[in-house]
């Protein structure tokens, strides 16, 4: 396992790292817009109804494209992560340092927030939707499956876009990355919404302001995430590879 960095002041200033966050920035805010809208569009056309098999379709669709986009236009920057639990997982796994993974943190939870803003102007004034618990949910049947939800889409990101042995699976990276998000709403958007992404859910939340139960779209991805990112580079990345360089993650 390669050793957990803080980094130095310094690395915040570099132009190559505020470059990085300008691509978190951006790729997290398309993400935002296209999920986050996708939402908002199905209550426009049903006159806020609720959820229906098709709904939660078109969600995946518009999360897993969304995702496949934003992760694909910051990739070669910084390696796009595009979500807070993708920067805590590399961050426990020493492929970033704790400096720069803050840097990200608040460039994609700014992402999120201007997104939804944007969103609430372009649609004259419709509520943006804080992940919330379908009814007979408690919060720690939600707790798991955002653990579990989480794990998954951190272990494939390792799997083809860390592993330095991934050879010419990093040109699916973000195609993979956007699936797992997309099969992932299937399985768990009917129970807690699968946010998986602690900045999708903090944008929506700040600006409907709209709190509830909101720690668990924290801590279950957060969870999830680092023990992924541990076990991962534990058990699969061999300790002889070079470094990845800090450019990329």
């Amino acid at each position: 396992m390669r050793i957990i960095a803080i980094g130095h002041p310094r690395e915040v200033y570099q132009p190559d790292a505020l470059k990085a966050a300008l691509a978190e920035f951006f790729g997290t805010l398309i993400f935002a817009f296209a999920g986050e809208g996708s939402g908002m569009a199905f209550s426009k056309l049903t006159d806020n109804g609720s959820t229906t098999p098709a709904g939660l379709i078109a969600a995946a669709l518009a999360h897993g494209f969304g995702l496949f986009v934003g992760v694909s236009v910051a990739f070669k920057t910084s390696g796009g992560h595009i979500n807070p639990a993708v920067t805590f997982g590399a961050f426990v796994g020493g492929n970033i340092t704790l400096l720069r993974g803050i840097l990200y943190w608040i460039a994609q939870l700014l992402g999120s927030t201007v997104a939804c803003l944007l969103l609430k102007f372009s649609t004259h004034g419709m509520t943006t939707t804080a992940f919330a618990l379908t009814s007979g949910v408690t919060v720690w049947n939600a707790f798991v499956f955002e653990i579990v939800m989480t794990f998954g889409l951190i272990y494939t990101v390792y799997a083809t876009a860390i592993d330095p042995r991934r050879g010419s699976l990093e040109t699916i990276a973000p195609l993979a990355i956007g699936l797992i998000v997309g099969t992932n709403i299937l399985a768990g958007g009917a129970f807690d919404g699968a946010s998986m992404n602690p900045a999708m859910s903090f944008g929506p939340a700040l600006v409907s302001w709209d709190w509830t139960h909101h720690w668990v779209y924290w801590a279950g991805p957060l969870i999830g995430g680092g023990c992924a990112g541990l076990l991962y580079e534990n058990m699969y990345i061999n300790r002889t590879h070079d470094p990845v360089p800090s450019s990329e993650f």
